[in-house]
């Protein structure tokens, strides 16, 4: 720097100030060779080891310490590579042939990535350009004289498209990602196709790589929010639709299906947490403020309509919860709606056909434990429901407290005691108050009631069949010997 030494700075502009600081900055950033070698030196031991990362992170600092230096672009442009970062992949293989045009290996890397972002026209031209340098090159051959057949196929899918023949499209896209998976152009046309044959599983898979692809994309999120929402995820969708706003935080499409898509998740979530909560009044009220919000996306509604049976069935609203699961069956079937409804049936007695649900289930879930254990139980049900229904007996829910089971066999006792009976209809009563006297002890005694509740009769002879003395003695031993009437009974 000892020529700044004679400079006359009085002469100097200010311009000229800047300039000079520039240069003189620019001079004190450079690395030294050897600090450039030993960056590329890390890099190439962190490659070797597959540490992509670790390497890139090392290129950078070569281009930095030398940016005229077109090997240290060639090296960082073959990390980006490896890592399907095309955009940078293609700008330092570039950047490598505008400092060295005849560095035949970088122009064959760019063919490469020309090649897998679907852009034909740019590969072909590279990959001539190799042949002339190079001509026994059989990778550059090769892929030359296929590309002609690659814009033919895609010139064919997007008249297959165009065509409304969505199937075929499909088909030669898929074709050609296998040759250019970069392609942001070719994924979104067979989305299209997928969306249009309703398949929007794989639409969301390919705009998801869309997105990956093309980068900071506000149409792109709010397409895959909308799609995840047609799916009924819509947690998923939620997320998609918030990094659509952090790019855009008034986007006219994007701000308004957020605020709706919150609503409803917000309303799913409660639905979700009351009925764990066992608040199932709660629930059925948070299902049917999502209904209000949405009547139109079919799997938005089942979600709403799944909840509705679910907790309309747990709170022993047996009519309203069987309305509610065919409601969400008409949508969707579904195994564990199916098991909702199958509940609410054996609530109303109806076991035959809570039998036919439960099995409807396991043909579409085969190892479901719930539709197992359902079944079961409706058999068993259905085999006691033609015997005595101790519940029935007494009149009683199934849920009833041992304290509402004593209270209703009290007035039952009181009704039918045989004292208060003559003739034939003394006898009747007498068979009667042995079922109410049976009803009370199997219900209030929580051994008992489990097994009936499990489907057999504790007070059944043809249980202890095996057992000394059967699992439960008789209740009406005392009854044996002589009129089991001939005591005053008081209910006080």
């Amino acid at each position: 720097m000892d020529y700044l030494v004679n400079i006359n700075w009085n002469k100097v502009t200010p311009c000229l100030v800047l300039l000079v600081l520039e240069v003189m900055l620019e001079f004190s950033e450079c690395a030294t060779p050897a600090e450039v070698n030993k960056h590329l030196e890390l890099g190439r031991d962190f490659l070797a080891r597959g540490q992509l990362s670790d390497a890139l992170t090392h290129y950078h600092a070569a281009v930095e310490g030398d940016p005229h230096n077109y090997l240290t672009y060639f090296k960082r442009g073959t990390v980006y590579y490896a890592l399907g970062k095309a955009k940078f992949a293609l700008q330092d293989f570039t950047k490598v042939l505008e400092i060295k045009s005849d560095f035949t290996a970088a122009r064959l890397h760019r063919a490469n990535v020309y090649l897998k972002l679907a852009q034909y026209t740019d590969a072909k031209e590279d990959y001539l350009q190799v042949t002339y340098a190079e001509p026994y090159n059989e990778e550059a051959i090769s892929q030359y004289h296929k590309i002609d057949e690659y814009i033919e196929e895609f010139r064919l899918a997007e008249a297959y498209y165009r065509g409304g023949d969505f199937r075929a499209a499909a088909d030669a896209a898929t074709r050609l990602l296998d040759v250019s998976p970069w392609s942001a152009q070719l994924r979104q046309l067979r989305a299209e196709c997928y969306i249009a044959l309703n398949d929007l599983f794989s639409a969301v898979s390919d705009i998801r790589s869309v997105n990956r692809l093309q980068q900071d994309s506000t149409d792109g999120y709010y397409r895959l929010a909308t799609l995840l929402y047609r799916l009924g995820h819509v947690s998923d969708a939620l997320k998609e639709i918030r990094e659509c706003l952090k790019l855009d935080p008034e986007h006219k499409k994007c701000f308004p299906f957020y605020k709706k898509v919150k609503k409803v998740d917000k309303l799913l979530l409660e639905c979700e947490e009351l009925s764990e909560a066992r608040d199932y009044a709660g629930c059925v009220a948070a299902a049917n403020k999502v209904l209000k919000i949405e009547d139109e996306v079919t799997l938005v509604v089942f979600e709403a309509r799944k909840w509705l049976c679910s907790c309309l069935s747990k709170d022993e609203q047996h009519t309203e919860a069987l309305a509610a699961c065919g409601s969400a069956l008409e949508l969707q079937r579904d195994a564990r709606v199916l098991c909702d409804r199958a509940d609410a049936l054996l609530g109303l007695d109806m076991f035959d056909d809570a039998i036919q649900s439960f099995k409807e289930a396991l043909e579409l879930e085969e190892s479901l434990q719930r539709a197992k254990d359902g079944l079961s139980r409706a058999q068993k049900l259905q085999k006691q429901s033609e015997q005595r229904d101790y519940y029935k007996i007494l009149g009683v829910k199934r849920s009833a407290s041992k304290q509402e089971v004593i209270k209703a066999y009290r007035k039952a006792a009181q009704k039918w005691h045989p004292d208060n009976f003559q003739g034939d209809e003394k006898k009747l009563a007498e068979k009667k108050f042995i079922d109410i006297a049976a009803a009370k002890e199997v219900l209030t005694d929580p051994e008992k009631r489990a097994m009936f509740d499990a489907g057999s009769d504790p007070l059944d002879p043809e249980a202890g069949r095996g057992q000394p003395g059967g699992p439960f003695h008789n209740p009406f031993h005392h009854f044996q010997h002589g009129s089991p009437f001939q005591f005053k009974f008081h209910f006080n």
